[in-house]
């Protein structure tokens, strides 16, 4: 199987996977770099990295780590061998397995390594809180996470303990979809998360990670996993923060990309609520009182979305579907928009759109207009 994936890869994907593995070699040195590889990467795949190591744009550690490799092919075969080891898949931005509102934030990683089958198109949120809520709260969380599931939105989230784990398994009792973004590599997880693995993917979970197999989780990894959280969700909502919790992390993350955040409001004398309460008191958070007002701040209608556990595979889809998907957005479009859009007939384009409806990945608004689900 590796092989046959090593061979399946662009040179481009190659070298944009052996590149990534760099430690601190982020989003904006390699862009850097394919602008220096006069636009593609692929360049930079096969010769001696010394040729070009020299003049390449990159800060002073990242160049030292690079000076201790010869090619870059062979660490693109070796992440392979270990993914496929692991039972870990890669997902690049583009792909359909790689979160498609992520891929469009400005530090997107452009490589997710992830366990887990990936479902289709759908509103999600990020539900997180603190790892030690007051007493009794997780219960309520992973009740208000199933709710929120069975409007046919998405929950994501980081499987820590406490809130976050409460809220992918409050996802799971409803069937539906919930991703968790890890802090490590998935082939180095902590106990907990290694416990939780089985069942999580049994029942429908996905686990990702932008780090490269063997990462060990760090003070900097965690902070760094919280804008993949938000990224990947069209709004943020914090059950519960303390004043010094993690969770409001994710909050500013969510704020810095536009996404609409959410806090529960608590009781005034629960030190657990102060960092909700002090997010909805300095005008960065909605107040959220209840399950419909997470569906209408990420935009689902649970009438029309995808039930949980439902909807076509992305494999099942004609092209002509898929390539009318992309067209698509997540506010409605004339069928004229699509079709200007296209190299479709507007006989094979009804087809697709009806196709894409059928599929729950598309509603079709009064006045022919089309949008995501």
């Amino acid at each position: 199987m590796a092989d046959t994936f090593t061979h399946s890869l662009t040179p481009e994907r190659r070298a944009t996977l052996a590149l990534w593995a760099v430690p601190g070699l982020g989003p904006k040195t390699l862009e850097a770099l394919r602008v220096f590889a006069g636009g593609s990467l692929a360049r930079l795949l096969d010769g001696p990295v010394r040729e070009w190591l020299a003049e390449a744009p990159m800060s002073a550690p990242v160049r030292r780590r690079l000076a201790e490799l010869e090619q870059l092919g062979p660490v693109a075969d070796q992440l392979l061998e270990q993914s496929e080891a692991s039972g870990m898949e890669v997902a690049f931005a583009g792909e359909y397995v790689f979160p498609e509102l992520l891929a469009a934030t400005p530090d997107a990683p452009p490589v997710l390594f992830y366990k887990g089958n990936v479902g289709p198109p759908r509103r999600r949120v990020a539900m997180v809180g603190s790892r030690h809520p007051d007493q009794g709260f997780l219960p309520f969380a992973r009740t208000f996470a199933r709710q929120v599931a069975e409007g046919g939105v998405g929950v994501v989230s980081g499987a820590a303990m406490g809130v976050d784990r409460a809220c992918h398994y409050g996802a799971l009792d409803a069937g539906g979809e919930t991703w968790a973004f890890l802090g490590s590599a998935l082939d180095a997880l902590d106990e907990p998360q290694a416990r939780m693995l089985p069942e999580f993917l049994d029942r429908g979970g996905v686990y990702f990670s932008e780090l490269p197999p063997g990462v060990r989780a760090s003070r900097s990894t965690f902070p760094r996993r919280n804008r993949l959280i938000a990224g990947a969700s069209d709004a943020v909502l914090v059950l519960r923060a303390g004043k010094e919790s993690g969770a409001l992390y994710t909050a500013e993350e969510g704020l810095a990309l536009g996404r609409p955040v959410l806090a529960l409001p608590g009781d005034v004398r629960n030190e657990a609520a102060t960092g909700c309460n002090e997010l909805i008191r300095d005008g960065k958070a909605h107040a959220c009182l209840g399950v419909k007002e997470v569906w209408k701040w990420v935009g689902a209608r649970p009438e029309l979305a995808v039930p949980p556990g439902a909807g076509e595979s992305w494999e099942a889809l004609t092209a002509e579907a898929r390539g009318a998907y992309r067209l698509l957005d997540r506010v409605p479009r004339t069928f004229d928009e699509v079709l200007a859009g296209c190299r479709l007939s507007p006989a094979a384009l009804t087809s697709a759109l009806v196709e894409l409806e059928l599929s729950g990945l598309v509603v079709q608004h009064p006045g022919k207009l089309y949008e995501k689900v």
